[in-house]
């Protein structure tokens, strides 16, 4: 994938399937250390110890929808590709929780990409979802909270077109922000 953010969707979506109502994104970009976190912890039903281990093989998958189950396995391979690692832990009935570690100046790290698209299509779906988004670069933070959000919005639900468009270009704003303007 051209994007750390398709990951993330591609995450994302892995957790709203598997029923998680809780989310948390953690981005830490370490330029001291030259490491990038990305993390991903979710609520979901999680996975017994035989999905687990198989979890990282791109031809297995739960979905019916699919025959093969490529997305944590290319983020395993951009991870390593970097520099780096991806990390796998899920229990049953706790969630999952996953962990890329790269290198921040590797030639081959993907751009981060449109963080705001990738949040709002988490938020587009019926069933109602508590997502935080929370991305360090050195001592800055921007942070997203759905629930925030949806307390201003009062009855207006975050799925709808306006609220979503809304979410883009604030996440994506605030990561302008975050990066002085120059989000590469």
């Amino acid at each position: 994938m051209e994007e750390l953010a398709l990951h993330l969707l591609d995450l994302l979506e892995n957790a709203l399937a598997a029923g998680a109502r809780h989310i948390l994104i953690t981005i830490e970009e370490d330029g001291e250390r030259d490491r990038l976190i990305v993390t991903v912890q979710d609520d979901g039903r999680g996975m017994e110890a035989a999905a687990l281990e198989k979890a990282l093989d791109p031809f297995y998958t739960t979905r019916t929808t699919r025959k093969a189950g490529l997305g944590l396995s290319l983020f395993q391979a951009t991870a390593v590709q970097c520099g780096g690692t991806l990390t796998l832990e899920s229990q049953p009935g706790q969630g999952t929780r996953v962990v890329a570690a790269m290198r921040l100046s590797h030639p081959d790290l993907p751009p981060l990409g449109d963080m705001g698209a990738t949040i709002a299509t988490a938020l587009s779906r019926e069933e109602p979802v508590e997502l935080i988004y929370r991305h360090r670069r050195g001592r800055q933070e921007f942070q997203f909270s759905s629930t925030w959000l949806q307390l201003h919005l009062g009855e207006i639900p975050l799925n709808c077109g306006p609220v979503l468009d809304w979410v883009q270009r604030y996440i994506n704003k605030g990561l302008a922000e975050l990066y002085g303007g120059d989000q590469s």
